[in-house]
């Protein structure tokens, strides 16, 4: 099984590299990767199917339910800081700073009375290998992508012959990378939780059956 999923992953990383290559080819030298290109909806796209598996993780999982609903939450947030764009243009300046707290505060307030849960719940998933995917990805997005995508950086390589849209192509896609990664963590906690919640129903319907069974 395990060589199967190493196999998939394969594939899937690799479909996004195609997938991120695609506006390049297609528009050529006028390609510009801004955040109206097909990168940006693709970084979109990843960070909501991520956002999904880990809250549907949270419900299969007792133990890792506060983890699982935090990481949710957080990659929600960044989902809705990536659309920054989009909202100030249609909906009003500033809606995404409002919707970050919104997700915070709803967080919160789904989260009253555990407060006590949250650090054994944190620890058992930062047991888990996921955890260490996850870590990888999100480092790669908040800090590998924003220092490789420096323009001084650029400028001063260069020279009189900078394109802007080689920082870009850098940067997007190195973050793209990171939400790939993130997508594989929560691949790998929706795998887990999923074997637990179908190994503990198993366990319920056997100890039913035993209790039946003495009770006859």
């Amino acid at each position: 099984m395990f060589i199967i999923r190493a196999f998939l992953y394969l594939i899937f990383v690799a479909v996004v590299a195609q997938m991120v290559t695609f506006e390049g080819f297609q528009q050529l030298t006028l390609a510009e990767y801004s955040e109206r290109s097909m990168v940006e909806y693709l970084q979109s796209a990843l960070l909501i199917i991520a956002c999904g598996m880990f809250y549907f993780s949270s419900r299969l999982h007792q133990g890792l339910n506060i983890a699982a609903r935090l990481t949710a939450a957080l990659l929600a947030m960044m989902f809705v800081r990536e659309s920054d764009a989009f909202l100030d243009a249609y909906v009003f300046d500033g809606a995404w700073q409002m919707l970050v707290l919104s997700i915070i505060v709803l967080t919160l307030y789904s989260l009253r009375g555990h407060f006590r849960d949250i650090y054994a719940s944190l620890k058992s998933y930062s047991e888990h290998p996921s955890f260490g995917i996850f870590l990888a990805g999100f480092v790669t997005v908040l800090a590998f992508s924003r220092l490789m995508g420096r323009g001084v950086f650029w400028q001063s390589l260069m020279g009189e012959s900078y394109m802007r849209v080689v920082k870009n192509v850098v940067e997007e896609g190195i973050e793209t990378l990171g939400y790939a990664l993130i997508v594989i963590a929560a691949s790998e906690l929706l795998v887990f939780c999923w074997s637990y919640q179908k190994k503990h129903q198993q366990q319920a319907l056997k100890r039913h059956g035993v209790l039946k069974e003495a009770s006859v």
